[in-house]
């Protein structure tokens, strides 16, 4: 068992590193300042990137760090899930930055349908566009009106008429709704037909112009909007679309939704771990600096135990997600689900428990917005529910370990 991230992973890992260091980092600031001023409420229609992204996508494009996600060498850039890991790691640093190198949610994990599971069609049409970040894109899976925890619940209808298929349903948190450049989403809903309820739903491409499809509002976390792209409630009203945007078959949805969340949770619980990074170093930085009743921060309370603790609960997330990520680049996600759902729980966790620490060593500090901490501890929150509830992988964890010893 070697789940070491290789040499061309590590030379990748300097390129990017360097790449934070002179163009990010310094974007950083001026970032949160550009949407806190624009884009603060929830009129998404007129929500605007920051005018200097493009000209970051473009650099990142020249150094070949573009699509550093996808494991195909034309297409991407070749790196396995464990080659990619610490490159989302670094990523996750400075909240929202994948974009900057077309690594972000959903647009990875729609890629990455299209890229397994879509036919050449859907590929020239809605892939290569999205690889070239020309256009954005949607997934619309979580609902309203049922718990959404439990994916057989889901209600949306997608069924075939004729040479169409016609969707009817509401969706919400579906993130990048928002964006001026979103084209394209992927929704998930039962189609009637099968006894199996693992059988009964199918994903659909669905233009957003396509009549029928209405923006009803964007969502707001802890009262952030997460412009621009930002998380919205979309409806479907006898939405009509050809067949030949079925992505593989009717009743297939379940499936390609497994193959879908494996290598993304691993970006997902990277990123966290980058974040988490981060926090952890801004409050040993902030505690070694500052002083109250006669004494550094870093003297009192505990701290130094406080500190402790979030280097070791860090280093064993990494470690539990690099095996996870060896797992599945070894035998594929069907067989690394166990890893998967336990990282689900233990990264984002962490990155809540370091971020609330390095908050309380930041003081009001820690509230406001002069540091990343309150974006990340948003993003840790969101996460314990975005990727499903840390009680539904538990419960995965613990079926899969009852089968080993009482099948």
């Amino acid at each position: 068992m070697n789940f070491q991230p290789s040499q061309r992973s590590q030379e990748y890992l300097q390129k990017l590193k360097a790449f934070m260091k002179e163009h990010v980092l310094p974007f950083e600031r001026e970032y949160i300042e550009y949407h806190k001023e624009h884009n603060a409420d929830g009129k998404w229609q007129s929500w605007t990137e920051h005018p200097k992204l493009e000209k970051l996508k473009n650099k990142a494009k020249e150094a070949g760090l573009w699509n550093l996600f996808l494991p195909d060498p034309e297409l991407g850039q070749g790196l396995s899930v464990l080659e990619y890991a610490p490159l989302a790691e670094e990523m996750g640093r400075v909240y929202n930055s994948a974009e900057i190198f077309n690594c972000n949610a959903p647009d990875t994990g729609n890629m990455e349908v299209l890229y397994h599971f879509g036919s050449e069609e859907q590929k020239e049409q809605w892939l290569t566009p999205l690889l070239e970040g020309e256009i954005k894109s949607v997934f619309c899976m979580t609902e309203p009106d049922v718990a959404s925890s439990d994916a057989t619940n889901i209600e949306t209808s997608i069924e075939p008429d004729g040479d169409d298929i016609v969707i009817n349903g509401k969706k919400w948190w579906s993130t990048g709704l928002g964006h001026a450049d979103a084209k394209v989403a992927i929704v998930m809903g039962k189609t009637k037909g099968s006894e199996n309820k693992h059988q009964q739903h199918s994903m659909v491409l669905v233009p957003l112009d396509t009549p029928g499809v209405e923006i009803k509002r964007m969502l707001t976390t802890f009262g952030a909007y997460d412009p621009p792209a930002g998380h919205g409630e979309v409806h479907f009203k006898n939405v009509r679309v050809p067949k030949g945007n079925l992505i593989q078959d009717f009743g297939a949805g379940f499936a390609i939704a497994q193959g879908r969340l494996g290598p993304g949770r691993i970006h997902h619980c990277m990123r966290c771990i980058g974040a988490a990074e981060r926090a952890l170093e801004l409050a040993i930085i902030r505690s070694g600096t500052r002083q109250a009743f006669g004494k550094l921060l870093a003297q009192l309370g505990g701290n130094s135990e406080r500190f402790a603790k979030a280097r070791i609960d860090i280093d064993q997330a990494r470690l539990l997600t690099h095996y996870a990520a060896w797992k599945i680049d070894q035998v594929g996600v069907k067989e690394s689900m166990t890893e998967i759902s336990a990282i689900k729980v233990v990264a984002p966790n962490v990155l809540q428990e370091v971020t609330d620490m390095a908050m309380q060593i930041h003081g009001g500090a820690g509230l406001s917005d002069d540091f990343p901490l309150t974006s990340f501890f948003i993003q840790a929150r969101a996460l314990r529910l975005a990727d499903g509830p840390d009680e539904v992988h538990q419960r995965m964890i613990s079926r899969l370990e009852f089968k080993k010893y009482l099948s």
